[in-house]
């Protein structure tokens, strides 16, 4: 999910959900994933930068080799059948959802995602219901903030917006944004296209987003679903 780890430790106050050690081998399987996709489906890491990238993350989680290997020849095996897609609708709280799937039974996606909006209370919508409500850019987590020199280069050289430790581009530049800051040394947390919320629905409690959150989890724990993205804001206080 894009966007809002930084609300992980209301989860962890509240108990909701512990980290384990297979959800972290989930989310570094999504992002082998997505960088074989955003490779035009390479799955050699050799040619494919994003992929050896996120191969090297994988391995700082320990996972296992032969996990690695399961993946990238489970893609090749089912790619000839992939069909893409994207399921839009409200979660509880009227927070707007987006969710890109990639699967070869779009029936049986659709259907299982339908019954994770009905157990948290929300609504799957009709296509166009939701997209309206988000823009499409391209977003470029760094692992350590950026100095002020470097920020001013990168909105010369067409960066759309920068807050902390996250670089935000049209699509269109993406590719070219994230090539300079790697010739540039910064390493990089997360990248990807994304659909990002033109304006947050601003949750009222501490529990409405561990339960937005759990939702969230429970979409992406869905083997299809490639990527969440919830429009919410908290306003914590001190």
């Amino acid at each position: 999910m894009s966007g809002h780890s930084k609300w992980a430790n209301i989860k962890n106050r509240k108990g909701a959900q512990d980290k384990k050690r297979s959800e972290v081998f989930t989310k570094t399987s999504k992002n082998i994933m997505t960088a074989i996709r955003e490779g035009g489906g390479n799955t050699n890491p050799a040619s494919n930068v994003a992929l050896r990238e996120a191969i090297e993350r994988s391995r700082a989680v320990n996972m296992p080799k032969e996990n690695i290997e399961r993946l990238l020849q489970r893609f090749e095996e089912r790619k000839n059948n992939l069909v893409s897609g994207v399921f839009e609708g409200f979660g509880p709280f009227g927070v707007p959802i987006m969710i890109e799937v990639e699967t070869d039974n779009k029936n049986r996606v659709l259907g299982e995602i339908k019954l994770i909006f009905r157990n948290y209370g929300g609504n799957l919508g009709e296509s166009g219901s939701v997209a309206f409500m988000f823009d499409r850019v391209g977003e470029i987590e760094l692992e350590s903030n950026i100095d002020q020199n470097m920020e001013l280069e990168l909105i010369d050289f067409g960066v759309k917006d920068i807050d902390g430790k996250l670089v935000i581009t049209a699509v269109s530049d993406f590719g070219r944004v994230r090539d300079k800051l790697v010739s540039s040394g910064l390493a990089i947390e997360s990248s990807g296209l994304v659909y990002k919320c033109r304006s947050n629905t601003m949750l009222a409690s501490e529990e409405e987003v561990a339960k937005i959150l759990d939702m969230v989890d429970e979409l992406e724990e869905n083997d299809d679903v490639i990527n969440v993205f919830a429009g919410f804001d908290y306003a914590q206080t001190t």
